[in-house]
């Protein structure tokens, strides 16, 4: 009887929760339709013919509006549940009261828009159609900004490169998966980090990719058709859940979609592109050969996935765009968060497990006001009072602000690695001083790829349960002897580092190929070591990515990574740390060293990895130090 009593009772809450839960669903979309034209399932014609599904919301009052305009892979279908659909409804809510009209679409391919979906939803000009469509719209007043995180960011830079006179303010945030090559960095739109494949794609893909085999409703179908179907069939796909941790160890990893039995056309052509094949060049992915010809305001986070490029196209678009008028009118803003999680700083901001403090800032009030700029013509404060970077500090725990990045006040100071030749571990003698090693007594470690270094923390999104993101203690990893640490002496004062760390290593090996990774790290006095930021570097793309250079045995080799990202406060007592191996998976893929292809190979060999510091070989990592 207990028993059955309490089973009522958890019926009768569980449904208590359901209801509270649809009426709070309801309420919203009932605000909405109170203040807005809602105009669903609006088949926006694109150049080919091929038509986009596009929601509208636009304020009752008669008048011409500037539009937000926000472009997604992503279900936003009112009808079905759940945070997307929701969240699809505050935000038209939000602008519509705000005087403006809300657009959100499906790229080509998804959803109830027509045509072949790819990555970043080529063709490019989608992008440009629909900002054509919208500014002669008879309620439009010819001004459209574009909003979205994610993937609903990644494809506004390449748009803007085509310079449609109607795309007047963007807002870009965590949008790496946009940034192909800006400079010496080469991603491939996160497909890539120093040639290495970064696995979030791997488990990305499996997640969102629509079957060829999907419901297609026909061609040419009516706009009231299309909503009252919308109201039984979601299209979403919802595939079977999947042990990421266990399926992305599967080899050879041109297999795993394969063998989760997931879609792989979209992966099956990625998986094969080197990081210099001209397809890459041929989609939606932003390059440092176009120009960023919109007023931008970019928001970017320590613990994304790819920080640095971030902040180096952010940087680009502020030092190379052809228009003065433009490079004046780019800001910045880098919380101390993960990916797309700005708005969920709170008073005590933790992330993975190190409290960051409070790192809340009024980001929507500050958005809106850069659109009230651009869009509607406003003659606010925004640029009075918004600093040209705002950046968050960890340790110290504070927004700073910078009119250029890295900040003026800091000077890079070099420091180098010494040994005795036992650095393996934090339990060995490597240590990092700014005076140059005079003897060599390089480190060696073995790198077994069929046992590699696992991925703990770090600036991660995507990967399922593969990887926990953000800052964790790394002591347990550091006993490892395939990790080579490296440490300063205790921090005689507070020590402020903010900008790129740069890093260069003599390496050799015993196999053609390999990998090198390295680790910033902020070691507590009590031994607890939080990771900033990490990077990679495949050594055979060490003289660049348009050609394989192999290694020959006991050969000394210059490596330089991709400059890892942060700002934070080392406090007086700390230590700074970095950590060298030839693996962080399933961050990145592993190396298998046979100087094959990789990505079809089951079998690895065991490499010897040297790391070499001396007069003749200064391996070392440059460090961008606050002056007081």
């Amino acid at each position: 009887m207990k028993n059955q009593l309490i089973t009522i009772l958890s019926s009768f809450f569980c449904y208590l929760i359901f209801t509270n839960s649809i009426q709070a669903q309801e309420s919203i979309f009932d605000k909405l339709d109170n203040i807005a034209i809602i105009d669903q399932k609006v088949m926006m014609p694109m150049r080919d013919g091929v038509r986009l599904a596009s929601d509208i919301y636009r304020p009752k009052e008669a008048g011409k509006y500037p539009i937000i305009f926000s472009r997604t892979p992503y279900n936003f279908n009112s009808w079905g549940d759940g945070e997307q659909r929701t969240r699809t409804a505050n935000r038209a809510y939000e602008y519509v009261k705000k005087g403006y009209a809300y657009v959100v679409q499906n790229e080509r391919g998804r959803f109830y828009s027509e045509g072949e979906w790819d990555i970043l939803g080529v063709p490019l000009t989608d992008g440009y159609d629909a900002f054509e469509w919208m500014k002669n719209q008879a309620w439009s007043n010819g001004k459209i900004g574009t909003l979205g995180c994610s993937s609903t960011a990644e494809w506004q830079m390449a748009v803007s490169a085509l310079d449609h006179p109607s795309h007047a303010a963007m807002v870009p945030q965590g949008f790496g998966a946009g940034v192909g090559r800006v400079g010496d960095i080469n991603e491939q739109g996160n497909w890539y980090r120093g040639g290495v494949e970064q696995m979030l794609f791997f488990s990305w893909l499996y997640g969102v990719e629509h079957d060829k085999f999907k419901p297609r409703i026909p061609t040419g179908a009516t706009q009231e058709d299309l909503i009252r179907i919308s109201r039984f069939y979601d299209l979403a796909p919802e595939n079977p859940k999947v042990d990421m941790s266990e399926a992305l160890t599967h080899l050879p990893i041109q297999d795993i979609l394969k063998n989760i039995h997931g879609k792989q056309e979209v992966f099956d052509k990625m998986i094969r592109r080197k990081p210099n094949d001209p397809e890459w060049f041929n989609g939606g992915i932003y390059h440092d050969d176009k120009d960023i010809g919109t007023p931008s305001f970019w928001f970017a986070s320590w613990y994304d996935v790819s920080i640095t490029p971030n902040i180096s196209l952010f940087n680009h678009a502020r030092n190379n765009s052809k228009d003065a008028f433009i490079r004046d009118n780019q800001y910045l803003v880098i919380a101390p968060t993960l990916h797309c999680a700005y708005t969920r700083a709170t008073e005590n901001t933790i992330v993975g497990e190190r409290s960051v403090g409070d790192a809340r800032l009024n980001y929507d009030e500050q958005i809106t006001k850069w659109f009230d700029l651009w869009l509607k013509g406003s003659e606010n404060d925004f640029k009075e009072t918004t600093p040209r970077i705002q950046y968050y500090t960890m340790g110290s725990n504070k927004w700073q602000s910078s009119e250029v990045w890295p900040p003026e006040n800091t000077e890079l100071i070099t420091y180098y690695l010494h040994s005795n030749g036992a650095a393996n571990s934090r339990f060995g003698d490597g240590m990092l001083s700014t005076k140059k090693a005079k003897k060599d007594t390089p480190d060696t470690f073995v790198y077994d790829p069929m046992a590699p270094v696992p991925s703990y923390g770090g600036n991660v999104c995507c990967t399922g349960n593969a990887i926990k993101g953000g800052a964790w203690d790394q002591q347990d990893m550091e006993a490892r002897n395939d990790i080579l640490v490296y440490t300063t002496e205790v921090l005689a004062e507070n020590t402020e580092v903010s900008g790129f760390i740069n890093s260069k290593l003599y390496v050799s090996s015993d196999v053609k190929d390999t990998d090198v990774t390295i680790k910033l790290i902020d070691v507590y006095p009590d031994g607890s070591a939080y990771n900033l930021d990490e990077t990679i570097q495949r050594v055979r793309y060490r003289e660049g990515y348009d050609k394989e250079v192999f290694m020959e045995k006991g050969k000394v080799y210059e490596v330089n990574l991709t400059a890892m990202s942060t700002s934070n406060m080392f406090k007086k007592g700390h230590r700074i740390r970095i950590e060298i191996s030839s693996s962080n998976f399933p961050r990145f893929a592993r190396n298998l060293n046979t100087g094959g292809n990789n990505y079809d190979e089951k079998i690895g060999i065991t490499a010897h990895n040297t790391i070499h510091h001396s007069a003749k070989y200064p391996s070392q990592i440059q460090i961008p130090i606050a002056k007081k």
